[in-house]
């Protein structure tokens, strides 16, 4: 039986010293199934031997030893198979034979080619190479569910039966999508190296963390609202990011947004899984230390900086998350941000939200009068519920009920249609437009 702390530091091992292995690894070789095997074979012996023997002083280390071993013992093996099937009579070396596949850098002349008891000693720091992987895998030549997918894969250490999980899809879907994208890395040459306009990438990275973190906050489809787990590692990827570069007015944006966000994750829904609009919220429940560290990050992402999509939605989630009622909520300054996000991007989920903001504001008519105005939502549900709850207020109940009726066939999510079914069956009542859940 592995004992508390053993377990721990096997899970961080596999979720935080791993990704850094396998970028370490995917360097010297080139070769990313290389190293993703190595790794693996590396974390296998850690769960064998860990419980056994305890933890070593440098678990990093122990696992970058343990992996470029396993990675040495795979490349003579398939030496030793080319060279039984060719029929060659010469002997290379495995240093010789690695020579086409190895770009040696300072970087393994200094670490990776250090002896074992060098890696292993405590003192000894192994190098975060993760940046170079988080690029790759956020690399505009594969579609965005590859990204994803390979992000949760090969940096924060997902297996795949998790991540087929999270996005509802069978796990052997899930893992030929990640041999394709492989696959498509390997063939097209794509090179685990930072570009030199950093600022492309990585707003594909802040996008792939955005959509890990929004799948986990309000899930897409299935009978559950929260996935708590991917959230909290979408947040756990985040600060990777802002680790690996620092100071960033977008990449601090968005950690405060998503931590503004998580802070309510307890409120969401109701002891039967039902959907808790955020003015129904028990804000009490709130976690206010989380809260506070958002305001922190937020606070950090202003300074001096123009305004940016992460950092204005992150200034909406704060007065929302630190106003303590509903009737506290300062939708003057929300109307403002959102006006500001609108011209920044100008996209229809925007202009939905700003017509709920609106309407906040100035009345259930100035909301509907700018929900005419958002097109391309027609299929999406949250458009016939802001619609549905803003005719409620406005006292047209029959038109609301056929927005809410709607609403519920388009839903995908169990949760949002209970929710959905009890406002139909409810009374003719005026209700409130409901903010963001």
């Amino acid at each position: 039986m592995t004992t508390p702390g053993v377990a721990d530091a096997l899970d961080v091992a596999a979720r935080e010293e791993a990704g850094r292995v396998l970028a370490l690894l995917a360097r010297r070789h080139g070769d990313l199934d290389l190293a993703e095997e190595a790794v693996q074979e590396a974390l296998l012996a850690a769960w064998r031997t860990w419980p056994r023997d305890g933890v070593p002083a440098n678990p990093a280390g122990w696992l970058l030893v343990a992996a470029r071993r396993a990675a040495v013992d795979r490349l003579r093996h398939e030496a030793s198979q080319q060279r039984r099937s060719t029929g060659a009579a010469a002997d290379p070396t495995v240093a010789s034979g690695d020579a086409a596949r190895v770009d040696r850098g300072e970087l393994w002349e200094t670490v990776a080619d250090a002896p074992d008891d060098r890696l292993l000693d405590s003192g000894t720091a192994i190098p975060d190479e993760r940046l170079r992987l988080v690029l790759l895998c956020c690399h505009p030549a594969l579609d965005r569910d590859a990204q994803v997918a390979l992000t949760l894969r090969l940096v924060l250490g997902l297996t795949t039966t998790e991540i087929a999980a999270g996005f509802l899809v069978p796990e052997a879907t899930l893992a030929q999508r990640l041999v394709r994208a492989k696959k498509k890395i390997r063939l097209a040459g794509i090179p685990l190296s930072v570009p030199a306009d950093l600022s492309e990438r990585l707003d594909a990275v802040l996008t792939v963390v955005y959509l890990v973190f929004t799948e986990g906050h309000f899930s897409a489809a299935g009978g559950g609202l929260v996935r708590v787990d991917l959230a909290a590692e979408a947040l756990r990827l985040a600060a990777v990011v802002d680790g690996l570069v620092p100071n960033r007015p977008e990449v601090l944006g968005l950690r405060a947004l998503l931590t503004f966000h998580h802070a309510r994750r307890d409120t969401r829904v109701d002891g039967d899984g039902g959907l808790v609009l955020l003015d129904a919220q028990d804000r009490a429940r709130w976690h206010t230390g989380e809260i506070a560290a958002g305001n922190a990050l937020l606070d950090r992402a202003m300074r001096g900086a123009p305004p940016s999509r992460y950092v204005l939605l992150a200034v909406i989630a704060a007065l929302h998350a630190n106003a303590t009622s509903p009737a506290a909520t300062d939708w003057v300054t929300i109307c403002r941000a959102y006006e500001t996000l609108a011209r920044l991007d100008p996209s229809p989920v925007i202009r939905l939200n700003h017509a709920v903001a609106l309407a906040m504001r100035d009345g259930p008519d100035a909301g509907l009068a700018a929900l005419e105005q958002v097109r391309g939502l027609e299929r999406y549900h949250g458009l016939h519920v802001a619609r549905g709850q803003l005719l409620l207020r406005a006292g047209e109940a029959a038109a609301a009920r056929a927005e809410l009726a709607r609403a519920r066939d388009l839903a995908v999510n169990e949760s949002q249609r209970r929710y959905l079914t009890h406002l139909l069956t409810a009374s003719t009542d005026s209700g409130s437009a409901g903010s963001a859940t």
